[in-house]
């Protein structure tokens, strides 16, 4: 095991750079074109049945399906990233990934059927969804499953950008490397490579679901720990709690702005901004000028 920096960027690196506006265009293009194909479906099968349906109601139908998944995307990422799937408990969260599954299509067909009874009343009629939430369940559950396969990629990404452990939680049962209490470094495991990660040069760590991603160096590192039992494991001397998502390295923060709501925004000497609540504020404080 290397004590040495990690290695440097190649091409996962450079797609992580651009990984959100990546994501995030993927989603508002994959959307877009669903609803501009199924749009151009529905319109050939109307005709085909010699059905009476204006082509804003087409329109509307399928835009309006695409809005609804578009918006339910980020709550289902949660999910599946508060509560993964993996080999070893497909059958303990089969129930709670079904419960989702119904969740989630109520949800869908609530947003898209408030978005066409909007539309209709703007053109003077009135939509009427009936009796086909059977129907809709069924479209959604593949939806459903489809997003939740996205899991896979995650778990890519993760492998990509490394996965950190704790030094002193060997896979092995051998002797920990140092106290768990108090770990000074982190393994960092990525694409086959092992390097070590001072603690000392985490600059901030955020909550993510049942991860808590380490900032260093520009780089994101998520550890499989909760934010408040990471808290509790760092010196609390250096590291400090400032959000219910965010802890902060004192020797990082460059300045604090205040806010007129009380809470504040600290920024840190790599350029990033962390919110500090208001409840925080003051401990902050007293941790600068002790």
């Amino acid at each position: 095991m290397s004590a040495q920096s990690a290695p440097p960027p190649h091409g996962a690196e450079r797609f992580l750079a651009i990984r959100r506006p990546f994501e995030v265009g993927y989603w508002l293009l994959s959307c877009a074109l669903s609803a501009i194909g199924n749009t151009a479906t529905a319109r050939i099968d109307v005709d085909r049945a010699g059905l009476d349906f204006a082509a804003w109601e087409i329109a509307s139908w399928e835009t309006s399906s695409a809005i609804a998944v578009l918006l339910l995307v980020p709550p289902l990422i949660a999910f599946t990233a508060r509560w993964p799937v993996h080999l070893d408990n497909i059958a303990r969260r089969l129930p709670l990934y079904l419960a989702a599954s119904l969740v989630w299509s109520l949800a869908h067909v609530g947003l898209m059927v408030g978005m066409r009874k909007l539309v209709y009343a703007w053109h003077g009629e009135i939509y009427v969804f009936g009796d086909a939430f059977g129907y809709e369940y069924m479209k959604d559950a593949r939806t459903f499953l489809g997003l939740v396969l996205l899991h896979v990629y995650r778990a890519l990404v993760r492998r990509l950008q490394g996965e950190a452990s704790l030094l002193s939680a060997p896979d092995d049962d051998s002797p920990p490397v140092e106290p768990v209490e108090r770990p000074s470094r982190f393994v960092v495991r990525k694409l086959g490579r092992e390097f070590l990660v001072a603690a000392d040069d985490i600059e901030r760590v955020q909550a993510a679901g049942n991860y808590a991603d380490l900032h260093v160096r520009g780089k994101v590192y998520p550890l499989r720990i909760t934010l408040t039992e990471l808290e509790s494991r760092l010196d609390p001397a250096r590291f400090l709690r400032v959000h219910r998502s965010h802890l902060v390295n004192l020797h990082r923060i460059a300045s604090i702005e205040p806010l007129d709501s009380g809470d504040a925004r600290l920024h840190l000497h790599d350029g990033a901004v962390v919110p500090c609540s208001r409840r925080y504020r003051e401990g902050l404080l007293a941790a600068m000028v002790g």
